[in-house]
């Protein structure tokens, strides 16, 4: 069998912070999930992730329940 070489991280994605704004109280399932898939759980709570497409798609689902600023280095 052959060795897999590892993959290097060439690309760098700028940081960003993710931080919930209004309550999860009659939300849906699906909503709930996506908070919880961010790691957010109560309200002003806050998490820095990597700006990846997955993590975008995320936000998009519950843009009115969080607030999201780019990371300045």
């Amino acid at each position: 069998m052959a060795v897999k070489a590892a993959k290097k991280k060439s690309e760098q994605f700028p940081l960003i912070t993710i931080k919930l704004k209004k309550s999860l109280i009659g939300r849906t399932k699906k909503q709930r999930a996506v908070v919880k898939g961010l790691g957010l759980g109560k309200i002003d709570s806050q998490v820095t992730r990597e700006k990846r497409p997955e993590i975008l798609g995320m936000i998009k689902k519950i843009d009115f329940l969080v607030e999201v600023e780019e990371v300045v280095k």
